[in-house]
C-alpha cells in the first residue's frame, strides 16, 4: 500500500518528460508517414476516384519473380510506417509509465477494449505496422481485449481509408464497412479477451503501481535499445519471409478474374480465407477491390475481400504469435473470415 499511495502523490518534470517525449515522437512520426500523405491522397481520391493501380495487378506468373516484385513495391510503401510502429512499440515500454497503462487498458472487458479501439484511431496503420505497437501493449501486460482492439482498428477503422473508400468505391461501402469494422474491433477482441481467460488483472495493477513509485532501475538508452532490440527481432524477420512467400503465392491466390465469375456466392468464402491471409499496405485493399470489380468479380465476393484485406494478414499474425495465445490468434483469424463472408453476402444484397 505505500507504493500505491506514493503514486498518487505529485509529480514533477522529471516524471513527466518521458510521456511528453512519447508524445511528441508520435505526433510528429505519424504527421510525416500518415497524417500528411494522407490529407494530399484525399484531394486525389475527390477529384480522380482513385488513389493507384493496384498493388497486385502486375500479372506476373512465375512465384519467385511474383515474390520478389511484391516485396519490393510492398516495403517500399510501409517501411516509413512500419520503423516507426517498432520505434513507438519499444518506447512506450520504456517512457510510458504502467500503470498509466493498466489504469486504462489493463482491465478485462468492454471499457478497456473500446479505450484500445478509439487510441488506434489516429495511428492509421496497416495490420503489421501495428503489430509491433500492439506487441509492446502486451509487454506491458495490457488485456487481450485492449491490444486486439487496437492491432485490429488501426487498418480497419482507418479514417482516411474509409474517406478514400467513400470517394472511389461510393459511400455506400464505407458505411457498411464501417459498421462490419466496429462488430470485428469490439466483437473480435471480447471473445479473444474470453478465449484467453483471466490474467489475474487486478493483483498485476496493484504490483505495476508499486513499481511506478520508484525510478526503473538502469540507463534510460539502455533499457531502450533492449527493448527495441527484443522487438525487432521477435516481429521483422518473420514479417519479411511470410511477405516473401504471400508474394509468390499470390500467383494463385489472385487468379484471372472475368465475368464468368459474376455474382457467384461461392466466391465469398474463398475471398474471404484469402483476404484474412494475405498482406497488403494501408489501403491497398480500395484499388485492388476497384481493379477487381471491374474485371467482373460480383459484389459479394469484392466486398468480403474489402473487408478481411486490411483487418489482418498471416505476416502480422506472425509477428504477434509470442504475445498472444495461439488459440487466441486462431479465433481471431476465424472470426475474421467469418464477418468477411457475412458482411460480403449482405453487401450483395444491399449495395
Amino acid at each position: 500500500m505505500p507504493g500505491m499511495l506514493s503514486s498518487s502523490q505529485p509529480r514533477g518534470w522529471s516524471f513527466w518528460w518521458k510521456p511528453t517525449l512519447f508524445l511528441l515522437v508520435a505526433v510528429i512520426g505519424l504527421y510525416y508517414v500518415k497524417w500528411s500523405p494522407y490529407y494530399l491522397k484525399s484531394f486525389v481520391a475527390a477529384e480522380h476516384h482513385s488513389i493507384g493501380a493496384s498493388i497486385i495487378d502486375d500479372h506476373l506468373q512465375a512465384p519467385l519473380a511474383a515474390a520478389l516484385a511484391y516485396a519490393q513495391v510492398y516495403f517500399l510503401a510501409i517501411w516509413k510506417a512500419a520503423v516507426l510502429a517498432v520505434i513507438l512499440g519499444s518506447l512506450l515500454q520504456v517512457l510510458i509509465p504502467r500503470d498509466w497503462l493498466l489504469r486504462a487498458f489493463g482491465r478485462a472487458g468492454l471499457g478497456s477494449t473500446l479505450r484500445g479501439g478509439l487510441v488506434a484511431l489516429p495511428g492509421m496503420m496497416c495490420s503489421c505496422c501495428a503489430a509491433p505497437v500492439a506487441a509492446g501493449l502486451r509487454r506491458q501486460r495490457v488485456s487481450v481485449g485492449a491490444a486486439l482492439a487496437f492491432w485490429i482498428a488501426n487498418p480497419v477503422l482507418n479514417p482516411a481509408t474509409l474517406v478514400f473508400m467513400g470517394f472511389v468505391l461510393g459511400w455506400g461501402f464505407t458505411a457498411l464497412r464501417l459498421v462490419a469494422g466496429l462488430v470485428l474491433v469490439i466483437g473480435v477482441s471480447l471473445v479473444a479477451q474470453r478465449i484467453a481467460g483471466p490474467e489475474a488483472l487486478p493483483e498485476q495493477a496493484a504490483e505495476a503501481v508499486t513499481e511506478a513509485s520508484a525510478e526503473p532501475q538502469g540507463n534510460l538508452l539502455a533499457r531502450w535499445m533492449r527493448s527495441l532490440w527484443q522487438l525487432f527481432w521477435s516481429t521483422i524477420p518473420v514479417y519479411v519471409v511470410a511477405v516473401l512467400v504471400l508474394g509468390a503465392a499470390r500467383v494463385w491466390l489472385f487468379p484471372h478474374v472475368d465475368g464468368a465469375m459474376g455474382d457467384a456466392l461461392w466466391w465469398v468464402v474463398p475471398m474471404a480465407i484469402i483476404g484474412t491471409l494475405f498482406v497488403i499496405p494501408t489501403a491497398a485493399e480500395i484499388p485492388i477491390v476497384q481493379t477487381l470489380l471491374s474485371l467482373g468479380l460480383g459484389v459479394a465476393p469484392g466486398v468480403a475481400l474489402l473487408m478481411t484485406l486490411p483487418s489482418i494478414s498471416l505476416p502480422s499474425l506472425l509477428m504477434l504469435r509470442k504475445s498472444f495465445q495461439p488459440k487466441v490468434l486462431v479465433v481471431v483469424a476465424l472470426l475474421t473470415m467469418l464477418v468477411g463472408v457475412v458482411t460480403g453476402l449482405i453487401g450483395g444484397w444491399v449495395l
